[in-house]
């Protein structure tokens, strides 16, 4: 059965720009258990949100900037050692792009949809790689449109 995801990005540091120009990348660097736990019940071929965790303003206005879902991957193999983790027990996922969103949807967006309330984007806005149910990333697609 098919699980869905979003994973976070400083768009600064690796952008979904960046993710397509590359193919896909290796999810590493993840140093927060329950982030670590979420990228070992990945499967192949779960459906991934990419978040850009801030980055420019969708308004023009460049004191402000955008936290907001902007594509859509895939999970291209199950978790793995982190080979940038030095000895201690961290895991890695290799990611593939699979089409951008039409539009961004903002967390903002996001915050104000009364049934995305308790998404864990939502609840526990620091961790980086969370869960979603299908119906959630349902209501993120059709909002993209």
């Amino acid at each position: 059965m098919k699980s869905f995801w979003l994973v976070k990005q400083e768009p600064s540091d690796y952008s979904w720009s960046d993710f397509v120009k590359d193919g896909g990348t290796s999810w590493t660097g993840v140093r927060n258990f329950a982030a670590r736990n979420n990228l070992r019940r990945m499967s192949k071929g779960d459906h991934v949100f990419f978040y850009h965790s801030g980055g420019p303003s969708l308004t023009g206005n460049n004191s402000e900037t955008t936290k907001a879902v902007v594509g859509i991957a895939k999970v291209a193999g199950t978790a793995y050692k982190d080979p940038t983790a030095k000895g201690e027990d961290w895991s890695a996922v290799d990611l593939a792009p699979v089409k951008p969103l039409p539009r961004p949807v903002t967390l903002a967006e996001i915050k104000a949809k009364p049934s995305l309330k308790n998404i864990a984007l939502v609840r526990q806005s620091r961790l980086s790689v969370m869960p979603l149910t299908a119906k959630a990333f349902d209501t993120i697609v059709k909002m993209a449109k």
